[in-house]
């Protein structure tokens, strides 16, 4: 039980005076680009689905 104890003092202790928290400003930053990123991701994946779907298509439709 003792070890328990000591192993969550260490951990907040660690969250406290250890850990290195980021500024609002570079949450807003890091936010933006990672919704900025998945925007364009997602475009890809669309823009690569109706090339396939449409290619596809286009075959069966030939045989």
């Amino acid at each position: 039980m003792k070890t328990v104890v000591n192993f969550i003092k260490e951990s907040v202790d660690e969250m406290r005076y250890k850990v290195t928290w980021p500024k609002y400003t570079e949450l807003q930053g890091s936010a933006f680009l990672v919704v900025i990123a998945s925007a364009i991701f997602a475009g890809l994946i669309f823009g690569m689905d109706y090339l396939f779907r449409n290619g596809i298509t286009s075959i069966y439709k030939y045989l």
